[in-house]
C-alpha cells in the first residue's frame, strides 16, 4: 500500500485501537445490561429498557454527531464521544451500587452515546486517504473488533464479580476504563487529516452549491452504500439477537447460545484482514453480492436445521455476510458526496441505519415467539433480494457511466 507510513494510514491504525476498545466496552454492555436491568428494575417489564437505549441513543445522537465532527473535528469530537461512554460507565456503577433503575437507564444511554462517534471511524479512516485504498482503511479499523469480539465477553464474565456486593458493577467499571484509554489514544496519537488532493478538491468545488438531499439520495451509488449498509446491519441485528433463544428453544444449553454468538463476532470481525484486499482484487460490486449470498445462506441453513452446528455455521456466515456488506457499503457510502456534503451524507446514512437496527432488534424477540426461528430467517429474504437489486442497479450504471467516460476520451 503506498501511503502506508502516510497520516491518513497511520491514523487507521490508531482508529483500529480505539475500535477494539470500544468494542470491547460495548460488548461488556450488550452481554450484562439485559440481566443488570432486570435486577434492578422496579417493574420487571422494564427490564430491557437500559439495553434499548443504548441503541435509542445512538441512534438520535448520531445525526448530530456528524455535524459536531465537521464544526469541532474528529480528534476532539470522537475524544468526547468516549468521554461520554467513560461517563455511562460511571453512572452505571454507581446505579449498580446504589440499586437505582432511572440512573442505570442514563448511564446505558451514555455508552450509547459513545457508539453513535465510534461508527464515525470507519469513515474518518475511508476519509483520509486517496479512492483506491478507501476500502483497505475501513478493513484496517474493523479489524480492532476481532481481538476485542473475544475479548470483551471475556472481560465481562471476569469483571463482574469483582465487587462480590454489587454484582455486575465490576464490569461497568471496565466499561468506564476503556472509554477513557479510548479517549486518551484519541487525543495523544489521533490527527485530523483528509485524503491526498482532498483539499484541492473542496476548493475546486466551492463555485458549486452543495446538491440537496434528495439529489444525493437519488444517486445510484448512495442508493447502494445504503442499501448494503442499513440491511447488512439490520439482517444482522435481527437474527443475532434471537439465535441465542431460538437455541435455547430447540433444546441446546445457555452456553451454546453465547458461543454461538461469540462464533458470529468473529466471523464479523475476521475477514477485516482480507476484505479490503478482496474488494481491490474482485471489486466492490462482486464482494457486496457476495455478502448477500453468504447471508442468504444462512437463512437456509437456519431453515434446513436447528442443530448445534447448524447454528454455528448460520451465524458464522452472517458475520462474514455482515463483514462484505458493511465493508462494501461503507466504501460506496465515502464515494457519494463531495467535502462540502460530508456531514449531511453521513449523518442521514447513519442515522436510518441505526433506526433499521434498533427496529429490527426490537421486532426479533417478539417475532421469534409467535413465529418461531424458521419464520425469521424466511422474513430477512425480501430484504437481501431488495438490497441485491440496488446493488446491480448501480454496478449497471457505474458500468454505463466508465463507458462514456472511455468513449468521450
Amino acid at each position: 500500500m503506498p501511503d502506508s507510513h502516510g497520516s491518513g494510514y497511520r491514523n487507521a491504525r490508531i482508529l483500529a485501537i480505539c475500535q477494539g476498545l470500544f468494542t470491547c466496552a460495548i460488548s461488556i454492555d450488550l452481554t450484562l445490561t439485559a440481566l443488570t436491568g432486570y435486577q434492578l428494575a422496579p417493574d420487571k417489564s422494564l427490564a430491557t429498557l437500559p439495553f434499548a437505549l443504548i441503541t435509542v441513543a445512538g441512534a438520535v445522537v448520531t445525526w448530530f454527531a456528524a455535524f459536531l465532527i465537521q464544526r469541532l473535528g474528529r480528534r476532539l469530537s470522537f475524544a468526547l464521544g468516549a468521554l461520554a461512554g467513560a461517563i455511562g460507565g460511571a453512572i452505571s456503577v454507581w446505579s449498580v451500587f446504589h440499586g437505582h433503575f432511572w440512573s442505570f437507564c442514563i448511564g446505558t444511554a451514555g455508552v450509547g452515546v459513545f457508539q453513535a462517534f465510534a461508527q464515525y471511524y470507519r469513515l474518518a479512516a475511508a476519509d483520509a486517504v486517496s479512492a483506491e485504498f478507501k476500502s483497505r482503511a475501513i478493513s484496517t479499523v474493523l479489524t480492532g473488533g476481532v481481538i476485542a469480539a473475544v475479548l470483551g465477553p471475556a472481560l465481562a464474565s471476569w469483571s463482574k464479580d469483582l465487587f462480590p456486593t454489587a454484582l455486575f458493577s465490576g464490569a461497568y467499571l471496565m466499561v468506564a476504563l476503556l472509554s477513557l484509554l479510548s479517549m486518551v489514544v484519541l487525543l495523544a496519537f489521533y490527527r485530523d487529516t483528509e485524503a491526498a488532493g482532498g483539499a484541492a478538491q473542496a476548493v475546486a468545488e466551492t463555485d458549486a452549491p452543495p446538491r440537496s438531499t434528495a439529489e444525493i439520495a437519488r444517486q445510484p451509488v448512495f442508493a447502494a452504500a445504503l442499501a448494503n449498509n442499513v440491511v447488512g446491519s439490520m439482517v444482522m441485528m435481527f437474527i443475532m439477537t434471537a439465535a441465542p433463544l431460538a437455541a435455547v428453544a430447540c433444546h441446546h444449553g445457555i452456553d451454546d447460545g453465547a458461543n454461538i454468538i461469540q462464533w458470529h463476532l468473529v466471523g464479523m470481525y475476521a475477514p477485516s484482514f482480507f476484505a479490503g484486499a478482496l474488494i481491490r482484487r474482485f471489486g466492490l460490486g462482486p464482494i457486496v453480492l457476495a455478502g448477500v449470498a453468504l447471508n442468504l445462506a444462512c437463512a437456509l441453513i437456519a431453515m434446513a436445521s436447528t442443530s448445534l452446528p447448524a447454528f454455528y455455521v448460520a451465524l458464522l456466515c452472517l458475520g462474514v455476510g455482515w463483514n462484505f456488506m458493511f465493508v462494501g457499503g461503507t466504501t460506496l457510502l465515502a464515494q457519494s458526496y463531495r467535502p462540502s456534503e460530508r456531514a449531511r451524507t453521513q449523518g442521514l446514512s447513519e442515522f436510518l441505519r441505526y433506526a433499521a437496527t434498533a427496529l429490527a432488534t426490537l421486532a426479533a424477540g417478539p417475532l421469534l415467539e409467535h413465529y418461531g426461528w424458521s419464520a425469521l430467517n424466511l422474513a430477512i429474504l425480501p430484504l437481501l433480494l431488495i438490497c441485491a437489486v440496488v446493488s446491480v442497479w448501480w454496478m449497471l450504471a457505474n458500468a454505463a457511466a466508465a463507458r462514456n467516460v472511455a468513449t468521450a476520451s
